[in-house]
């Protein structure tokens, strides 16, 4: 499994994806997956089968590819950033989305990251192709794509014009770690609160989440730190922040069960989401969970969400006030028992490996 160099240095939900998956696929009698980032030396000649993530960082796929000569599969994960860049803070990078289309911005984006360091590009190919190009070659060159939703196929498809065979993989929790804890003191402070866990960063949403709940009757607790190129974004959300809002950093799965455990709601009003791995643990644990209205999530939690307008921190606060008010649905925990453990989604992407093989 390879994916980008900050897999582990700046982890999102890309990493426990990613994590999950081999090591439940390692449990299969015969498997043997690791894990590896673009910026590593790889023996390609160990491998029978590459499995790549990311499909929005093509710039770290490209040479690999190309290095690796082996068959692939490729888990998309494909977000779309435009209307987080539309409404982005910083001036600069608003005028840039009036200027340029959407591959352009995630073109001049990972340019700036790999002069930063942030990035390795893998292949010069990319500087000449572009983002889009570079999205469709490695689309076509694949022998399966492995979406989390239909949804994200679909989406796929239309912004791309490739058409592909795919099997659907959907995301999932970790059973082991996300089941009923044991009473701590500790965790008292989140006894009905509002959490919202994720990496901090424009997509997230987190400063719209601050103007919804600054100042009213509920505690928030943002939990997740920011990427590194969102340090303004961050300063900017703790300026706005009032005293009902505390922020802490990142928290491993196990620290979050408990969490989640203690919370009222969990809020995940992000610009674009594929799942939402955050809003699976939390409603898995008893939270209610509003989320936004953009995305895949419908896919998997249809009525047993609230759904907000990130735009609005009205409707973000409207929503928070009805799942705040209403009890839990159990039946909810039930559904992701049976469709969404990670034991599930290794059998399905073993299945997605097997067809490529023999082949």
């Amino acid at each position: 499994m390879i994916s980008r160099s900050t897999l582990f240095t700046h982890p999102g939900g890309d990493t426990v994806q990613i994590q999950k998956t081999a090591e439940y696929l390692n449990k299969v009698e015969g498997v043997l997956v690791t894990i590896k980032t673009v910026n590593q030396s790889i023996d390609y000649g160990k491998y029978d089968l590459l499995h790549l993530f990311n499909i929005s960082r093509p710039a770290d796929l490209l040479g690999v590819i190309k290095k690796a000569k082996l068959p692939y599969v490729l888990s998309t994960i494909y977000v779309d950033f435009s209307e987080a860049e539309k409404n982005h803070h910083s001036k600069i990078r608003l005028l840039f989305n009036k200027i340029f289309k959407p591959d352009q911005v995630e073109y001049l984006k990972t340019i700036a990251r790999i002069i930063k360091g942030q990035d390795t590009l893998t292949e010069k190919s990319y500087l000449f192709k572009g983002q889009k190009k570079a999205i469709i070659e490695i689309i076509k060159k694949a022998k399966i794509l492995l979406p989390n939703s239909e949804s994200e196929y679909n989406r796929l498809e239309r912004a791309y014009g490739c058409k592909k065979e795919y099997k659907v993989i959907p995301n999932a929790i970790d059973v082991d770690i996300f089941k009923n804890t044991s009473p701590d003191k500790s965790y008292d402070k989140f006894e009905n609160a509002i959490i919202s866990v994720g990496q901090i960063t424009p997509v997230k949403n987190q400063l719209n989440l601050i103007k919804a709940l600054k100042g009213s009757k509920y505690k928030l607790f943002i939990i997740g730190s920011p990427s590194s190129n969102a340090k303004g974004y961050f300063q900017k959300c703790k300026e706005l922040a009032s005293t009902n809002i505390e922020f802490i950093p990142f928290v491993e799965q196990e620290q979050l069960a408990n969490i989640y455990n203690k919370a009222k709601v969990h809020v995940l009003a992000s610009w674009f989401e594929t799942t939402g791995l955050v809003s699976l643990e939390a409603s898995y644990m008893g939270c209610n969970i509003v989320i936004t209205d953009r995305g895949d999530q419908k896919e998997y939690f249809n009525e047993d969400a609230y759904y907000c307008d990130p735009t609005s921190p009205k409707s973000i606060l409207k929503a928070v006030e009805k799942a705040y008010n209403n009890e839990y649905n159990s039946k909810v925990r039930t559904k992701i028992l049976n469709k969404y453990t990670w034991q599930n989604t290794a059998k399905k992407t073993y299945s997605a490996y097997n067809e490529v093989l023999s082949n």
